[in-house]
């Protein structure tokens, strides 16, 4: 399975709680991405420059840290990614990495929420966190992105019949709610 949406609108948060209430391992690229940013690794620093700039990290180094979690044994009963893939590129490189250990994508999960609110989020929870790579600019910036790259791989996932669409606005446990009987309702299909 996996999770798409704009930033801010609750990916990671409702990633946790779907995994956590379905028994599935989370894999967020954005996590994946700060550890290695926080570890000052090879792939962090050069992972930095384009965090603070708001540009995506390079498919490149984006697909070979996911080819590598996902050979990982802890997935073996299911995952749920968050922040992959990104463009229709990476749906192919996932489509290639799945179909060698015989693997399918069950569910594509979108939130979806209004731009204008997702810029109030993301500027809050600037100011909680202290987040470097989260001013005004950069946030439209990202957004701009994300309607330019992701929505082609919105539509290749709807035209495979396995997207479902949910509001990211709300009340977290509301949205999880929503969440989870869209799954359901995805899985009786």
């Amino acid at each position: 399975m996996l999770i798409i949406g704009p930033p801010g609108s609750g990916k990671g948060t409702q990633a946790e709680r779907i995994s956590g209430r379905l028994g599935v391992v989370p894999i967020s690229t954005g996590d994946i991405f700060r550890a290695n940013v926080k570890g000052e690794t090879p792939l962090g620093i050069e992972a930095k420059k384009y965090m603070d700039a708001g540009d995506f990290v390079p498919d490149s180094v984006t697909n070979k840290m996911v080819r590598d979690r996902l050979s990982e044994s802890d997935v073996e009963n299911g995952f749920l990614l968050d922040g992959y893939p990104r463009t229709t590129a990476q749906v192919e490189y996932l489509d290639q990495i799945l179909a060698d250990t015989e693997e399918k994508l069950d569910v594509v999960l979108q939130l979806t929420a209004d731009d204008e609110e997702l810029v109030s989020r993301l500027l809050g929870r600037a100011k909680e966190t202290g987040r470097s790579d989260d001013n005004e600019g950069v946030i439209r910036h990202r957004l701009d992105l994300y309607h330019q790259q992701t929505e082609a791989v919105v539509a290749k996932y709807a035209e495979r019949g396995i997207l479902t669409q949910v509001d990211g606005i709300g009340g977290i446990d509301e949205v999880t709610d929503r969440v989870l009987l869209a799954i359901e309702a995805a899985k009786a299909v």
